[in-house]
């Protein structure tokens, strides 16, 4: 029997008496918790005792028929009432013991009131009531049982929190325990880790919480924690069943009021949060959600509209997320969200008043060598060191006390100073860098734009047959270069040529549509042949349009280094607007909220999903709170300024769909593979040294196995996915509900057979995990020496519509005009502060696949599986280390290249350019 569906042992006593019975009484059936997907039921037999007081269990067959006389009858069942009454008031002795983590700026540190009365409560042993729920309905009445109470009192600390202990007295026929009820008697909130039931018949029952429990002064529901046994809904113990749909009506909320502090609600809301027009009216932003601006739905936080605006969000204090859903207050201490939030609050502003012009640039390259020397100087801020303590990475003290912002270098510089200068450097990042995962193949000559010409003007690009055959020539021409999948873009040009005119009038800032073009050269690297700049039609102003290649002669070289500079620049945009903040943080909140909305806590998909969700509702709202809101660093530090966010709801319109997250499905759409039963994984790559899909697929494989093996246990009948009404529910609601935008869409994938659910899981477990890494943890490796992937291009090309005296003062000083392209210092170093934080890793961090939970080893089909691929991973772990060692593969291997290590599963705490966690916790 396993551990998570105990019996209250029936011969378990406090004392050493034996409890002796005349003889047993008739069995009674009942409906029990099920194993596997069919029901059963149990005979439950109370013990007979011999003279020896040996328990023995009455045999099935002692059971006869009996036919007797009414009265020899009545005689029989009025003894057996007389014997069960007696039987039901034997109790068996059953001791909790609560586990709580310690609070910072909780009741352990309080000097008011409130903690003097929870003090009280402590000496009085009431500090938690506990009700142990059965899972089994009462055999008699087919009624729920009534819980067994007791109050947990302060037994002392240990090393893994704060102990609390509760005694019962148990009737032996209460069955299986099924949950805890908790009500928690201080006027404090309290972090519960677990709860461990002792005394049972197979040994202890540990009941894992992870929760907040608020105060019963707050809200007087009590929490419910059920044991880690997973059921699907048709197979729930017939005592849970309704505390099982109550727990997730509570959850979803009504939909209305001004969410709270405490709450535990889950409902959606466009996001209209983002501007702040009451504080400034420049600061408004449009809805995004909804027909004109489609976008993925965030959590509804019920917060009064703004007074100049009503359809704008108030933007009072912390922004809420359900309470589950926040960092626990331990690892607030620790954890990089919690450094984020100083960086953003904090760092930003102080960087503001130190240089006080924010359009200053910087003079010359060596001055931007000095932010890893010298530093910045930094005002104080807050308590002494308060800084110095959230960043000590970043902010120094120096002899003279003074704190200054000093970044560490990044890999790629120590390695090599000049690679951010390299044409091969620049092109190998698109198949090994920070973004790789906008590359495609070029099937079609000429290029096209889908714009309408009208508007944006001709749809053919300007990159002709003939400036690729100049570069290209002497291997091949470009329709063979075609045939043999040569060719490959970054094509940014019907994406941002929409926006060129509405950012040109922001100051400080400009943008061009761009195509760049690359050649797949015979050792498997990449070679860069043309970039295209676009600035369309706009009332009295013609189009502009020009193509720049690689050039012999000084004047072509310095123009095809500034139009990188635009190209890096739209890339980091994308990459950070569509790759990173859509495509992982935007689109999975929804599956977050549906999950808590549809699975109960018992269903085996919610715990599946668990650990992927963990805090990126709390990211995501620091996010809105700091990072992609009206003047926040997104808008002050990237190119498309003011209108970050609403691009990014034009690529969610245009480019997302769920089905192509799945990297194979993404691989194949942008040809960088086709499939091939005979090749690994099923597919064969267009370009075979491709790190990202290299170690990607193997990751991909390995989830998928572990995600087969988990939903074939759980689901062995194609019938229990379709008649899964939670299940259906939560799928119904992720595509109407939390994307309601395209709830239309043909691609959304059906969900009719466990192979289904296992191709949608894939894909959630893959974008929260390995994805998420893959496009976050090398942002400071990459990004942390800003000219390598400037994140604004601050000037217009020389040669758009120049005048005279700046066209000669580029030719005079080609340097200047690139310093003045580049971010600002004050743009500079709040983004590299910024993506220090993002790239690091808390000591804290869980790993895909290290740590098993809970309800997983509780069940040996699962722990086996979990096993397997915990094993799966630390190969891959090895083959990534033996792949960057080979010096055929040139993608990741070569004299001042870093290794690509971003996949690597497993890593040690800071800036390490490896590690996968298991969710979008940064």
């Amino acid at each position: 029997m396993k551990t998570t569906e105990m019996l209250v042992n029936p011969t378990h006593h406090s004392n050493s008496s034996q409890i002796l019975y005349r003889r047993p009484p008739l069995r009674k059936t009942f409906v029990h918790g099920l194993d596997g997907a069919t029901s059963s039921f149990r005979i439950l037999s109370l013990p007979k005792r011999h003279k020896n007081n040996r328990r023995i269990t009455c045999p099935t067959s002692t059971i006869r028929a009996i036919s007797s006389s009414p009265s020899i009858t009545d005689n029989f069942q009025e003894e057996e009432e007389k014997r069960e009454s007696e039987i039901e008031e034997e109790t068996i002795a059953v001791k909790a013991v609560v586990t709580v983590q310690p609070t910072v700026t909780g009741f352990f540190k309080s000097l008011g009131l409130d903690r003097g009365l929870d003090d009280i409560q402590d000496l009085l042993g009431k500090t938690f009531l506990l009700e142990l729920v059965s899972a089994d309905l009462d055999p008699k009445t087919g009624e729920e049982k009534e819980t067994v109470e007791g109050y947990a009192h302060k037994i002392g600390k240990k090393e893994d929190g704060i102990k609390y202990e509760a005694s019962f007295k148990v009737p032996i026929k209460f069955g299986h325990i099924g949950a805890i009820l908790v009500e928690n008697e201080h006027h404090k909130e309290m972090y519960v880790s677990d709860i461990v039931l002792d005394g049972l018949s197979n040994g202890p029952l540990n009941i894992i919480c992870g929760s907040w429990v608020h105060s019963k002064f707050n809200n007087p529901e009590k929490r419910i924690f059920f044991t880690s046994k997973s059921y699907l809904p048709s197979q729930t113990p017939s005592g849970l069943r309704r505390l099982r749909d109550e727990e997730l009506v509570k959850l979803r909320g009504n939909g209305e009021g001004e969410r709270k502090h405490i709450d535990r609600i889950y409902d959606y809301d466009v996001y209209n949060d983002i501007g702040d027009p009451d504080r400034k009216f420049k600061l408004s932003r449009p809805v995004l959600g909804g027909e004109e601006r489609p976008y993925p739905r965030r959590c509804r936080t019920g917060r009064p509209p703004c007074e100049s605006d009503t359809l704008a969000e108030k933007r009072s204090g912390r922004f809420y997320v359900p309470r589950d859903e926040c960092f626990s207050e331990i690892k607030q201490l620790t954890f990089s969200a919690k450094t984020l939030y100083s960086v953003l609050h904090a760092l930003s502003p102080s960087l503001a008043n130190v240089m006080a012009d924010k359009d200053l640039g910087f003079p010359y390259l060596t001055a931007i060598d000095a932010l890893f020397s010298k530093g910045v100087d930094l005002p104080t801020i807050g308590t002494e060191g308060f800084l110095r303590k959230v960043m000590p990475r970043v902010v120094k003290t120096m002899d003279s006390g003074k704190d200054v912002l000093r970044f560490e270098p990044p890999e790629t510089i120590n390695r090599d100073k000049l690679f951010w200068f390299r044409d091969e450097e620049f092109a190998r990042q698109t198949l090994a860098g920070l973004n790789p995962c906008s590359i495609r193949l070029i099937t079609e000559w000429p290029i096209k734009s889908k714009l309408d010409p009208v508007i944006y003007g001709p749809q053919e690009s300007s990159i002709t047959e003939e400036m690729i055959n100049q570069e290209i020539g002497g291997i091949m021409k470009v329709d063979e270069a075609i045939k043999q999948k040569k060719l490959f873009i970054l094509d940014y040009h019907d994406l941002l040529l929409p926006f060129v005119h509405q950012v040109r009038e922001l100051k400080g800032t400009t943008l061009y549509g761009s195509r760049t073009v690359f050649f797949l050269n015979p050792d498997g690297t990449l070679r860069p042949l043309a970039i295209e700049l676009t600035r369309p039609p706009h009332l009295d102003s013609p189009r502009w349009n020009q193509v720049f290649s690689p050039c012999w002669h000084s004047t072509g070289v310095w123009l095809w280094r500034l139009a990188k500079v635009h190209v890096l620049a739209h890339d980091s945009g994308y990459h950070q607007l569509v790759c990173h903040w859509l495509k992982t943080h935007s689109i999975t909140e929804p599956y977050v909220i549906a999950t808590n909305r549809q699975l109960s806590i018992m269903h085996p998909v919610h715990r599946l999903l668990h650990p992927h969700f963990r805090y990126t509702m709390e990211i995501n709202a620091l996010a809105r709170e700091a990072l992609i809101n009206a003047d926040g660093t997104i808008e002050t530090a990237f190119s498309p300024g003011k209108y970050s966010v609403e691009l990014s709801s034009v690529a969610y319109d245009k480019e997302w769909r769920f089905d192509l997250q799945a990297l194979p499905a993404d691989l194949i759409d942008r040809g960088m593979a086709v499939e091939d039963p005979n090749s690994p994984h099923g597919l064969k790559l267009t370009i075979e040294d491709y790190p990202y899909a290299n170690d990607g697929l193997i990751m991909w494989d390995s989830i998928k196995e572990w995600v087969t093996d988990y939903i074939n246990h759980y689901y062995p009948k194609a019938s229990l996915v379709e008649s899964d009404q939670e299940l259906q529910a939560w799928w119904t609601e992720i595509r109407t509900v939390g994307h309601a935008d395209k709830k239309d869409e043909p691609w959304w994938p059906v969900l009719n057979t466990p192979n289904d659910l296992i191709e949608i899981l894939t894909t959630m477990l893959w974008v929260t995990s390995g994805y998420h890494a893959a496009v976050n943890f090398g942002q400071y490796t990459y990004g942390g020496y800003f000219p390598n992937r400037p994140t604004i291009a601050r000037t217009k090309m020389p040669t758009e519509d120049p005048d005279e005296e700046e066209w000669k003062s580029f030719v005079k000083k080609p340097e200047s005009a690139l310093l003045k392209c580049f971010p600002s210092q004050l743009q500079a170093t709040r983004v590299m502060a910024v993506l220090d934080i993002l790239s690091n890793h808390s000591p804290d961090e869980e790993y895909l696949g290290e740590k098993m939970e809970k309800a997983w080893a509780d069940d040996p089909v699962i722990k086996a599986a979990f096993e397997r691929f915990n094993g799966r991973l630390k190969v891959l772990e090895g083959i990534i280390d033996e792949k960057n060692e080979n010096p055929n593969l040139r993608n990741r291997n070569g004299a001042g290249i870093i290794p690509y290590e971003l996949l690597k599963p497993f890593s040690t705490p800071g800036v390490t350019g490896k590690g996968v966690p298991y969710s979008i916790s940064i």
